[in-house]
């Protein structure tokens, strides 16, 4: 085996049905799930998404109290008695330090009052569209949570109409298609159109693996996913490519220099390896960084970070032991075919 200067670590090559099989075993569950949350969820959706793409409103209401689980079912049935709310997501959100709050209106709509308290959870309400000026609803929303946590105060309200939510997911959908479109042409200029191919198809099993994960979260803790895990998909798309592209680069130029002296899967071989402690080492240090912000950010940033964490993970593997594998399986079939052309004639 050449190790074109370069001690091998890890015959890529060799055990290419391994590292293939790897990532089936990582794709396939989370596929399992997209399809069975296509047929269960009303939207037929691969994924739970939250009102960012489906429209509707999220009310949070803070309190001093410590609540947990058990409290979902009396909030849920109180308000769909007291104040008509059909279907509300709740969940409960329990702070891990002591939170300086803004009291913002009481619900007489008498003056506003400022002032401070310590938050130890947040409880928020997801639930069909509601316009921000209809204070009705939201007063007998707020009586019905009050029921059973009497200390509870509105902390903030987002509504996105469906028509709206509808517009972002569709141009979310295009933002992806114009970035993999964008990607095909750079790298076909830079490369050649079938390294292109093979970028994308590694792009691809990236997202397909996040999806795939968001999928599973969903279906078990009900996570869903808004306008910054697309962020995170682009984000990730970005890193993953950029790695790709170095390992491709540096096949490109030992070819340059080996082709007449090793076979195309020692020089690909030669190549992951020589790029394979940068690519490590470039993805440990952004890791380190990410998992900072998701064990002590905010709880409103812990899935998009969660994303980024998969996403960088998944990214390093693919350009590593994906996109090399599938690079020197289409290789050697487009050079057997070849071979077997020229018998032929």
């Amino acid at each position: 085996m050449i190790e074109l200067g370069h001690k091998n670590v890890i015959d890529i090559v060799k055990y290419r049905v391994v590292w293939l099989c790897i990532s089936a075993l990582l794709i396939i569950p989370g596929i399992v799930a997209m399809v069975y949350s296509s047929m269960t969820y009303d939207n037929h959706m691969p994924l739970k998404v939250g009102i960012d793409f489906t429209g509707g409103t999220i009310t949070q209401y803070t309190t001093a109290k410590k609540l947990d689980s058990s409290e979902i079912g009396v909030i849920r049935t109180n308000l769909e008695k007291e104040a008509g709310i059909t279907n509300p997501q709740i969940q409960i959100i329990n702070a891990n330090t002591d939170i300086t709050a803004t009291v913002k209106k009481d619900e007489a709509k008498e003056e506003v009052k400022e002032g401070t308290g310590n938050i130890n959870t947040m409880i928020s309400i997801r639930s069909k569209f509601i316009d921000e000026e209809n204070s009705e609803t939201f007063s007998k929303m707020t009586k019905a949570v009050q029921m059973s946590v009497p200390d509870a105060t509105i902390e903030q309200v987002s509504s996105v109409g469906p028509t709206l939510g509808a517009e972002l997911f569709k141009n979310s959908m295009w933002a992806m298609f114009w970035v993999f479109a964008a990607i095909i042409a750079y790298i076909s200029f830079r490369f050649q159109l079938d390294y292109a191919i093979i970028a994308v198809v590694s792009l691809f099993h990236d997202v397909l693996f996040i999806v795939g994960v968001f999928s599973i979260l969903g279906l078990v803790f009900g996570t869903e996913i808004d306008s910054l895990f697309i962020t995170a998909l682009l984000t990730v798309v970005g890193f993953s490519n950029h790695d790709t592209i170095v390992v491709f680069d540096r096949i490109r130029e030992n070819l340059r220099f080996y082709s007449k002296k090793a076979s195309l899967s020692e020089i690909i071989n030669g190549s992951v390896n020589q790029t394979l402690a940068r690519s490590i080492n470039t993805s440990v240090t952004t890791l380190l960084t990410l998992l900072a912000l998701y064990f002590f950010g905010g709880v409103t940033t812990k899935d998009f970070v969660l994303a980024m964490i998969l996403g960088i993970v998944i990214g390093t593997y693919s350009s590593i032991f994906f996109a090399s594998t599938i690079l020197d399986w289409y290789k050697e079939k487009h050079s057997n075919k070849g071979r077997a052309v020229a018998k032929a004639e």
